[in-house]
């Protein structure tokens, strides 16, 4: 049976990216030896390096007096290395969902932290808007998509302090204006590569100011000057990611995937809008995630909830179960699913409807 993976993360990846990977694990460049076995010093991958920085520059119009490192410990580790480097006495946070109250739990430890809205109270099914943020903080923190309640902050914000993004889960699916923000991080394991590497994009003017001394390992700087090479690097999915962003680029690049991922996400949301069994638990398309697409059973029809998984898993859909917190269902959709997945899915909601 054919499946259809809409796991939350790690999530699907290119065929492409499969392929190639599974031949660099073979032969990794020629050299003979497998990309799970090569030397992070040797001159075949520190050109893989270099051409995976090349390629996120290139596809997100990164401007100049920024860098691009990839480093191990995932976004989490970034919630602290960002306040560490980046925060004097004061920051700013915009708290859209798990992930962003886990950001901003961290930044405490550093000095105060100012919550300039919150979406909490209505279990965060919106993203706040018409907040002030207090412009003698050090920076304001954003987490652009929220993979558990199935929110999005699809336009770039405009303040006029350093701007901070948490883009894991939706890095490359849409433009985004590079020159806006001050850092920029994204776990790989949504839309990139397998989980193990993170990568950052940093303004070089921004470092360097906090009093404060900062352990080697955890100051931007030591990562800049050495190029993502001061320690061994995760070798293997910086080599996957560099094959996403190939094959990102053949496709046409960041505008181009926006379209099919608008398209995907459309087609799933009309289904949930029409279909009577469920409906979606994010009200305001505006604010909408077009990477994970969540829904629970409407009133009348909650008895439902596990019949219609049991039938999902039946058809070969994985991965659509809510998150703990919310329950439901979720569909993700990010750049590496196909469009035949999609409808699957509202073919199988059709189906059920049908027969409930």
């Amino acid at each position: 049976m054919k499946k259809y993976n809409f796991y939350a993360g790690p999530s699907i990846l290119p065929q492409y990216t499969l392929d190639k990977t599974i031949e660099g694990i073979k032969d990794f460049a020629g050299s003979g030896l497998s990309v799970l076995e090569i030397s992070h010093r040797s001159k075949e991958f520190i050109a893989c390096m270099n051409d995976t920085i090349a390629l996120v520059r290139e596809l997100l119009e990164v401007p100049a007096g920024y860098h691009v490192i990839f480093l191990g410990g995932g976004a989490s580790l970034q919630f602290a290395m960002v306040p560490m480097n980046m925060m004097n006495k004061k920051s700013a946070y915009l708290n859209t969902g798990e992930w962003a109250s886990k950001a901003l739990k961290e930044a405490k430890l550093y000095g105060e932290v100012v919550e300039v809205a919150s979406s909490k109270d209505k279990n965060f099914n919106f993203i706040p808007k018409n907040y002030t943020v207090p412009e003698d903080s050090d920076y304001f923190h954003v987490t652009t998509n929220n993979t558990i309640y199935g929110t999005e902050l699809k336009k770039d914000p405009v303040v006029r302090i350093p701007l901070v993004a948490d883009m894991s889960s939706d890095i490359f699916s849409r433009p985004v204006d590079v020159s806006k923000y001050s850092i920029i991080y994204a776990g790989a394991q949504k839309n990139l590569a397998p989980a193990g590497v993170t990568m950052i994009i940093l303004k070089e003017e921004v470092l360097g100011k906090v009093t404060r001394p900062i352990p080697t390992m955890l100051d931007y700087r030591t990562h800049i000057k050495a190029e993502s090479m001061f320690n061994t690097p995760p070798v293997f999915a910086v080599f996957a990611a560099q094959q996403t962003l190939r094959w990102l680029k053949d496709l046409g690049g960041v505008k181009a995937i926006q379209k099919k991922n608008i398209e995907k996400a459309r087609l799933l949301y009309d289904e949930i809008d029409r279909n009577k069994l469920f409906v979606p638990t994010i009200k305001d398309p505006e604010d909408r995630s077009l990477m994970n697409i969540c829904f629970v059973m409407s009133d009348g029809y909650k008895e439902l909830e596990k019949p219609f998984a049991e039938f999902a898993k039946s058809k070969g859909m994985v991965g659509i179960e809510g998150h703990r917190s919310v329950g439901g269902f979720r569909a993700s959709t990010y750049n590496a699913l196909p469009i035949e997945s999609v409808k699957a899915l509202v073919d199988v909601m059709k189906e059920f409807e049908k027969k409930s």
